[in-house]
């Protein structure tokens, strides 16, 4: 499962592979709880292991997504 997250005054977004057994509700829920003001740092944990931290409030948008999405080249 990929993760994108858009981060404010940031040219370029953050993108982060999660593992494909990553579960999609607890994902969802900690994205929600860093937006609603429940925590101040939204944490993810890539395939790799890597811990990714993003502050809650630099947080302009989250697109969670399938890795089986990607498009290359060209059009769609």
């Amino acid at each position: 499962m990929d993760v994108r997250i858009g981060v404010t005054q940031a040219p370029r977004e953050l993108t982060v592979e999660l593992a494909d057994d990553a579960d999609r509700d607890d994902v969802k829920g900690r994205i929600e709880a860093a937006l609603g003001g429940a925590s101040d740092v939204l944490w993810l944990t890539d395939k790799r292991g890597r811990e990714v931290g993003v502050a809650a409030v630099k947080i302009a948008y989250v697109e969670v997504g399938s890795s089986d999405d990607r498009r290359i080249g060209f059009g769609g």
